[in-house]
């Protein structure tokens, strides 16, 4: 045995939905720290190996093959032939087992340990020789449960027996192993020249442009590659390709017993006949939002989380600890200012925040069941199908789902798709989809006004979709955008049943990043707006006002409050709404905080949690309330997101379009609800304005129908590259 190193670097690497991050979770135990890979800006977990620190596991981006076309997919392979980690765990889906073993085939090739994880053996229904295929693989298979966590020890045991021990790899026929060996004499010394060839023979560019070969070298490879493409009547990456799937197939016969007649449907798939139905799909996912929306935000006796939200607002926020504050705050004799600020700007502001976290709990709880279960990869198949209606790709989907928890994270993801002009579009358009941090507003809203209507709280999780879907179709109009959409692959998982340690980890990882931000940029924030709507000046002398009308706080929101006059904002709330508007660019959590702030001055909050609600209904009707809504929903994101999609644009000029779009885009529509709204419920004169909402609306359609710019051919944007794309 070698002499080992102080850590043993382990990379999993495996395909999208083979179980690879619920494996990742299940050797460290989540204890994990995320970064970002050197260089570019995909995320990247590392964690070390329950009771043995010494084993350190690297979660790779999913990835297919060795041939990347995301961004995503080059990190995994730019990872594991440059950085050359002591062991490679590959997660094998045992239920598609040829389909995942192409990946394993090449990464035998980079003359790396190798340990496959045959996971979710649960559900297989076939007959799997493990002996005999690790015999015919050559390297250790471990049948894995990474759900149930089973076959874990033996996984780590199979690693620390594999360390220094590369693989022999596949052989192919007599004839391309010449040609492979004839490549590897003449390369220049590398650590893996059996990939490095099969690589150059497929013509793959990027190993092309990574290796300095002489003028000669070059030509006796080309010359390599039309033999053997004269001989075998097709080109060289098809004529490879063929050969694993030869090696794969005959692994397959030799290893695996059919349980299941050839033509009969597993219970996965006779679900999908029903929830991918080509007519029923689209309504099934709806009333499956509406009812998990029902849950977590209705008026039913079923709504788990409108319940722990009101008591929260009125019992937690509205009694117990204002009484408790003030019973503090008279036996230590604070001065009334101290007071005010504790009572009416800190419990206050971050009290009408936390008190949405059941609301939002409840609804990630739900989110990460679908997740886990995989409906959610179905989710992403059906809304391929109608994206690519429009233009869009079915991978953009991905992207949007994730930003349901967070939009730093969804932005970041666009980097799975490989046309620079779809990801740009993704980019401008993952931000209208409601994250956890807008849950508040609707909570807030929907609650005040719309007496915890559901519909309502469903229709803002519509509206994200429509912009997405509306924003694309007329972007696609233009130059910078035409062109069909990149093809959407994806495996689907087999259906099973949630794990419950996987859905409390997720819903707490999501929660737990809502409630850090409160309790600390919502807090610094809640003391800021304390003084200026406390303070202003009268006569010339800054001072406590007794009426927030007055304050610091109130001549800042009048100052721009006019921008907002067409959109329903008008009276004594425009600048309330207007500061809790800007204010929700630091955080979508500031704009119910703000509110929080702004109506407790007098101290109505204190007697009461709910009276927020009522003091926001009474300066918000129907109509201005979802005209406010819709547009914090689709405006610019947090500063948080903004960095990402600069960092993910790496253009200012792209940056400040697609932030200008997003703000553009939610005026434009908060505008029409609110004048075509108001005209038709009877509390809006046709104005002016009216002219304007009706003539955008126009504009929208016009840009919806019309006959858009059509390229005469692909090109490839080449100002996107890796290097393009460092933070």
């Amino acid at each position: 045995m070698m002499t080992r190193k102080k850590q043993t670097i382990i990379a999993l690497a495996g395909n999208p939905n083979s179980g690879k991050t619920t494996l990742f979770n299940a050797l460290t135990g989540a204890r994990q720290s995320v970064g970002n890979w050197p260089g570019v800006t995909v995320e990247k977990k590392e964690g070390t190996v329950k009771n043995a620190g010494h084993l350190v596991i690297q979660d790779l981006p999913g990835i297919y093959s060795m041939s990347p076309y995301s961004l995503e997919e080059v990190v995994s392979r730019d990872y594991l032939v440059h950085e050359r980690p002591d062991v490679i765990i590959n997660i094998v889906d045992a239920s598609n087992l040829e389909r995942n073993l192409y990946l394993t085939t090449q990464l035998f090739e980079l003359d790396i340990p190798v340990v496959v994880a045959l996971n979710m053996m649960d559900i297989v229904e076939d007959k799997i020789d493990i002996e005999k295929l690790s015999r015919e693989l050559g390297v250790p298979v471990v049948a894995v449960s990474a759900l149930k966590k089973t076959g874990i020890k033996a996984l780590l045991d199979a690693v620390e027996h594999a360390f220094g021990h590369a693989p022999a790899g596949l052989r192919f026929s007599s004839n391309l192993e010449d040609a492979i060996k004839n490549v590897e004499t003449r390369l220049p010394v590398t650590p893996c020249p059996r990939w490095m060839a099969i690589k150059l023979l497929e013509n793959d560019e990027r190993v092309w442009h990574s290796l300095a070969l002489s003028a000669s070298a070059q030509k006796a490879v080309r010359t390599t590659i039309e033999r053997l493409e004269e001989e075998e009547d097709d080109d060289m990456e098809s004529v490879i390709t063929n050969a694993r799937y030869e090696q794969i197939t005959t692994i397959a016969q030799a290893t695996v017993q059919k349980k299941r007649k050839r033509h009969a449907l597993s219970p996965s798939d006779r679900i999908d006949q029903i929830v991918t139905n080509r007519f029923l799909a689209l309504p099934i996912f709806l009333l499956i939002m509406y009812g998990v929306y029902t849950i977590a935000m209705g008026a039913t006796p079923f709504s788990i989380g409108t319940i722990g939200t009101d008591w929260a607002n009125d019992v937690l926020f509205g009694e117990w600890i204002p009484n408790a504050v003030d019973s503090l705050a008279s036996v230590l004799h604070l001065h009334p200012v101290l007071t005010s600020l504790i009572q009416d700007g800190i419990v206050a502001g971050v009290g009408a925040t936390l008190g949405f976290v059941p609301q939002i709990l409840v609804l990630f709880v739900f989110l990460s069941i679908l997740e886990d279960c995989g409906y959610m990869a179905r989710v992403a198949f059906i809304m391929d199908r109608l994206f690519r209606k429009f233009g869009l790709s079915g991978k953009s989907f991905i992207p949007l789902l994730v930003a349901t928890g967070c939009g730093v994270p969804g932005i970041m993801a666009s980097r799975t798709i490989e046309q620079d002009r779809d990801r740009k579009m993704t980019i401008m358009t993952t931000g209208f989809i409601p994250c956890g941090a807008k849950m508040p507003i609707i909570g807030l809203f929907a609650g005040a006004v719309f007496g915890n209507s559901s519909l309502v709280a469903t229709s803002a999780f519509a509206i994200g979709i429509g912009a997405v879907v509306v924003s694309g179709i007329m972007l696609k109009k233009f130059k910078a955008f035409a062109g069909e959409p990149a093809p959407f692959v994806m495996e689907l998982p087999a259906y099973h049943w949630p794990g419950v340690g996987n859905v409390l980890r997720s819903t707490w990882e999501r929660g737990w990043s809502f409630i850090r931000r409160a309790g600390t940029l919502i807090l610094l924030s809640s003391i800021v707006l304390w003084f200026l709507q406390s303070f202003g000046f009268v006569d010339g002398a800054l001072t406590l006002v007794a009426n927030n009308n007055q304050s610091l706080l109130a001549s800042l929101g009048r100052a721009v409050a006019w921008i907002f006059i067409p959109l329903g904002w008008a009276g004594d709330m425009a600048w309330k709404a207007t500061v809790a508007t800007f204010t929700g660019l630091i955080a979508k959590e500031e704009v119910v905080n703000t509110f929080g702030v702004l109506y407790n001055h007098t101290g109505q909050l204190s007697e009461n949690g709910d009276a927020i609600w009522t003091l926001v209904a009474a300066d918000f009707s129907a109509v201005s309330a979802y005209s406010f809504m819709v547009f914090n929903l689709l405006c610019a994101p947090c500063f948080a997101a903004m960095g990402a999609i600069k960092r993910e644009m790496n253009n200012p000029k792209w940056t400040w379009m697609t932030i200008g779009y997003m703000c553009a885009f939610a005026y434009v529509c908060a505008l029409i609800v609110y004048q075509l709204g108001g005209l038709f419920t009877g509390e809006v004169a046709f104005n002016g304005f009216t002219v304007v909402a009706i003539a955008l609306l126009l504009g929208i359609l016009y840009l919806l129908f019309r006959k858009g710019y059509t390229p005469d051919s692909e090109v490839v944007d080449s100002d996107w590259d890796l290097e393009g794309a460092r933070s």
